[in-house]
């Protein structure tokens, strides 16, 4: 059994993790020839609790059609292990990290004749998930994925051939087409963001597009020295991908969608940050057709805070602002407001808050519902609870609401509301 590579050795060596075991007295043949390896891919979604990976599928075409009669959910089993890609820190604690069997729940042919291994996955369920949360960072991080893949009865080809494949090997690449849809950038100031760029019927039409900047929340910033992914942005939840769906991109006539991250965290230094998101905002702006009056902020937590912040640094910039769980009081308790009072009477932007009254993370009264208070004209949805298909989540996490355009006052949802608004 050859020896698992981490993810951290992939990207230096540019090789796979090979795994797997061979199985005695049975050879692969495929087209006259012995098959001793096969690759495969680790396919991942972003539920609402964060990204999984939820199927692999085995390059198998190449060997020729096959008899999926002969494919069961014993034909294979999949171990899985994942681990911190820096170093944890004496008495740290990193959460995520998993070393287990992975339940195939289903297997199958993809459209090109590929194998597909299903995954047993869920809201909550331990193992699975490629982000991994350092506590005394406060950082999410993808975590170094190695899937051993181990064949354990052979499987047929249509002309009644036996195949029995000796080893595995796993791509780097880890594939979720939403996420992949976001191009990878990095600004003159040296911040990374992701963007995605409407596409099909959205991308031919002419005229201008408008544009949504996401800003995430404190576990999706950088950590430095060591660690600066341009990921876990778009991997952690689904506040940037939800505006990308079909769905979306309807409402909003096709829209380019914005997602910086940040070096530290947004409340760390707001009034500095400012004008480095200002600046990824010029570039886009200038380098796609996006119209000016509709430009929208919406951010989560540390990004529900800079979202306010951005606006009463640049009051005509946005068509539209939409903090969710954002902090405006002093956070931890006992210092300066992030965003004094009088700044906040002073927003002129359409603002739409978001909370769930039972966040113990950050106190929804204090913040949100103050902030409320004060911004003229400022709309706000209160939940009692965080729940979605059935699961609840913590109460901090209503931006699970936005990303699946939830909210909604005398029955216009948040999407639309936010697509109706241009720049005053």
């Amino acid at each position: 059994m050859a020896t698992p590579l981490s993810r951290r050795t992939l990207l230096a060596a540019g090789t796979g993790a090979a795994a797997g075991l061979s199985l005695p007295g049975v050879s692969a043949y495929a087209d006259d020839r012995a098959i001793s390896s096969l690759r495969f891919t680790l396919n991942a979604k972003v539920l609402d609790g964060g990204e999984q990976v939820t199927s692999v599928t085995l390059e198998a075409a190449r060997l020729g059609p096959i008899d999926p009669a002969s494919l069961t959910t014993g034909t294979f089993t999949v171990h899985a292990k994942a681990t911190s890609p820096i170093p944890v820190a004496d008495g740290d604690v990193i959460f995520g990290e998993y070393d287990l069997d992975r339940t195939v729940t289903a297997v199958r042919l993809d459209r090109r004749g590929d194998i597909v291994l299903d995954l047993s996955h869920a809201e909550g369920r331990t193992g699975g998930g490629t982000l991994g949360y350092i506590a005394g960072r406060g950082r999410n991080v993808m975590l170094d994925l190695t899937y051993t893949v181990t064949q354990q009865a052979p499987f047929v080809l249509r002309d009644h051939r036996p195949i029995t494949i000796k080893s595995f090997v796993q791509n780097r690449r880890l594939s979720d087409p939403e996420v992949d849809a976001f191009s990878s950038h990095i600004s003159g100031s040296g911040m990374k963001y992701r963007l995605y760029s409407p596409t099909g019927a959205h991308a031919s039409r002419r005229g201008r597009r408008p544009l949504i900047v996401w800003l995430h929340g404190g576990g999706e910033g950088a950590s430095l020295p060591d660690y600066y992914d341009n990921e876990t942005t778009l991997r952690a939840n689904r506040g940037a991908l939800g505006f990308a769906t079909p769905e979306a991109q309807r409402i909003f006539d096709g829209a380019y969608v914005l997602a910086p991250q940040s070096t530290s965290a947004w409340m760390q230094d707001g009034p500095r940050f400012a004008p480095l998101i200002r600046e990824i905002i010029g570039d886009v702006t200038r380098g796609n057709r996006i119209d000016h009056d509709r430009i929208y902020v919406v951010g989560c937590s540390n990004g529900g805070y800079m979202s306010m912040k951005m606006t009463t640094v640049y009051p005509t910039l946005f068509a539209a602002s939409v903090p969710i769980c954002g902090v405006v009081g002093s956070f931890p308790p006992g210092g300066p407001p992030l965003i004094p009072d009088s700044e906040l009477t002073k927003i002129s932007t359409p603002s739409w808050l978001v909370a769930s009254r039972d966040d113990l993370t950050v106190d929804p009264q204090a913040n949100t519902v103050h902030a409320h208070d004060l911004i003229p004209d400022s709309l706000v949805t209160l939940y009692d609870h965080v729940v979605w298909d059935g699961y609840q989540f913590s109460g901090h996490w209503s931006w699970i609401y936005v990303a699946r355009n939830d909210p909604s006052l005398d029955g216009t949802h948040i999407w639309q509301w936010m697509a109706a608004q241009q720049r005053r």
